[in-house]
């Protein structure tokens, strides 16, 4: 019986390796989107300006590859669409970038890497499996090597409730995202469609929210070159591409193991500002990158039982 369980675990990771590909790229691809933020934000967009534009773009895109289906099959999966979109989207963007207004870079950068033990508990809960051990420990080991690449030698944490607070709220917006994933993942939806509902009601909630924003949208900053080309990235390769490729990934490996990869986005984080900004990096952040990707490993080496 061992052996036979044991060749079937083969068989599926090895039907599954190319999603963990897929999942590596795509936090590799999210961790660099900082840089453009950065480059919009100097250039005199809002966080809401840029949230938008890049949703829009992404959702006409995803419209032109799927646009027979219009809604869910039942009223209840329509409703998890709108949820996704708002968890996933607008809610995610709104308290991860408020945080910011209230607490420290370097307390968003870790708590925000909390994500992934939130979606092992909701997703526990949700799909009634018993969490190993193993993969408790392995994520806890990736959360203390992304402390020290974030903290990277000269970086301290500090309190900030209503910040912090905020964090975690974005945190488990994107767990509870990734658990909407699977559920609509088990009902046979496309991928496609899945991800052009999700942009759509992420931008209508969006809108809701935009008499209440502090901004306002200057069309006339998008004849920049700088400016278009990095709302073309965000919008096409960051949301319209990665978001798809999550979602399918989340689809066939789950959410607790497609959610792990966002420990890697530290590190693809500060690659890129060591390259194009020229920050420093210290022993610390190569420390912190090799344990964060052990924990990785173990992880993704174990995984959830189901519960009878």
């Amino acid at each position: 019986m061992a052996k036979e369980e044991c060749c079937v675990a083969i068989g599926r990771a090895q039907s599954t390796w190319q999603y963990h590909i897929i999942a590596l790229v795509t936090a590799i691809i999210w961790s660099t989107t900082f840089v453009s933020t950065k480059t919009l934000l100097n250039h005199g967009l809002s966080p809401e300006n840029i949230f938008l534009y890049r949703f829009v773009l992404a959702y006409f895109g995803m419209l032109t590859m799927a646009h027979k289906k219009l809604f869910a099959d039942s009223a209840k999966d329509e409703f998890l669409l709108f949820l996704a979109g708002l968890t996933g989207g607008s809610l995610y963007f709104i308290t991860e970038n408020t945080a910011l207004k209230f607490t420290y870079a370097s307390n968003v950068s870790i708590l925000i890497s909390t994500t992934p033990l939130f979606t092992m508990a909701i997703a526990a809960m949700v799909f009634k499996q018993k969490l190993k051990k193993s993969m408790f420990f392995g994520s806890v080991i990736a959360l203390a090597g992304v402390a020290l690449v974030v903290f990277n030698g000269n970086a301290s944490f500090h309190v900030a409730p209503i910040g912090d607070i905020l964090v975690l709220i974005a945190a488990i917006c994107w767990a509870a995202y990734s658990v909407i994933l699977k559920y609509l993942g088990n009902r046979h939806y496309s991928t496609l469609f899945v991800t052009r509902k999700i942009f759509f009601y992420g931008v209508a909630s969006m809108a809701l929210y935009l008499p209440f924003a502090d901004c306002e949208f200057n069309i006339s900053l998008l004849e920049d070159p700088v400016v278009f080309s990095n709302i073309l990235f965000l919008g096409i390769v960051a949301s319209l591409i990665c978001f798809a490729a999550f979602n399918k990934v989340v689809e066939v490996i789950g959410p607790d193991k497609a959610s792990n990869y966002i420990y890697l986005s530290p590190l693809g984080t500060i690659t890129t500002a060591v390259i194009f900004l020229n920050e420093p990096v210290t022993w610390m952040a190569v420390t912190g990158a090799a344990i964060t990707i052990i924990g990785v490993v173990i992880v993704e080496k174990t995984g959830p039982t189901r519960t009878t």
